[in-house]
């Protein structure tokens, strides 16, 4: 494992690569007390990193952010099949970093990661946030097939307000989904026709929180998300996308506190 420090952080985050057998994770992590595993979506660990710096100097939590294997020109070994697959790992890594108490937080892809890790019933974890999930099927609320969109459709899609999407140093057209290293966890379908019948084995306390002008997966299929998980409760953020860490992190931030997550 090398570990190297991060520049211009308010507090220290250590950046690390972690052998779990023949796969390799590289791992933010910012080390404070009670442990978060937050889990990106298509667009990358930097949708997610912001947050990760929030929630951290909030609540003085330690936060891990995992690149997922594939993403960010990151290897990804042969063994990683699906999304079952991944959380398998990242149940391996908690092992490895010998954590308790650990709430998994998933935006977007993230989402359906973190229930497949609350399915996996490993004793390091105590709860569980389904941030605008994908992957399951909800009949007459389809995802949106976001792969042949325009940067301006995906923006429009993603975002309440689509001026709010961050634009990266040197320009660009702010986070866009990384399909090729989705649809080598997902399939084509990005779904799994029978995570709804499984989510009905969660036996972990899940806050599904979603955002009301959601273009990718509506409101009313966080609402059957949210259905299938027996000790879920739901929350709909007014005003935010399909990534409310972006576009209203404090709102997120004060959702996950309201319920003790």
């Amino acid at each position: 494992m090398t570990t190297l420090p991060t520049a211009g952080s308010l507090r220290p985050t250590r950046t690390a690569t972690h052998a779990l057998g023949p796969v390799e994770v590289t791992l933010q992590d910012r080390d404070r007390t009670r442990p978060f595993l937050l889990l990106h979506g298509g667009g990358g660990v930097a949708t997610m990193a912001g947050f990760a710096d929030l929630l951290a100097e909030r609540t003085h939590s330690r936060v891990l952010l995992p690149t997922h294997p594939g993403f960010g020109g990151t290897p990804k070994d042969a063994s990683l099949t699906g999304v079952t697959e991944l959380a398998r790992t990242y149940v391996a890594l908690l092992e490895e970093l010998d954590l308790t108490d650990v709430t998994v937080v998933g935006n977007s892809f993230g989402g359906w990661l973190a229930a497949e890790i609350a399915l996996q019933k490993s004793p390091r974890v105590s709860g569980a946030v389904i941030i605008d999930g994908v992957g399951i099927e909800v009949e007459g609320h389809p995802m949106t097939d976001v792969s042949g969109l325009s940067p301006a459709e995906l923006r429009a899609h993603s975002f309440h307000d689509p001026a709010k999407a961050p634009v990266p140093p040197g320009g660009g057209t702010g986070p866009s989904p990384d399909v090729r290293a989705l649809i080598g966890y997902t399939g084509p379908a990005m779904a799994d026709p029978a995570l709804a019948g499984r989510l009905g084995e969660i036996d972990l306390p899940v806050h599904v929180v979603w955002g009301e002008s959601d273009g990718i997966v509506g409101p009313e299929y966080g609402k059957a998300y949210a259905a299938a998980i027996p000790l879920s409760t739901f929350t709909l953020l007014p005003r935010t996308g399909h990534l409310p860490q972006v576009e209203t992190p404090e709102e997120l931030l004060g959702a996950l506190l309201d319920l003790g997550n």
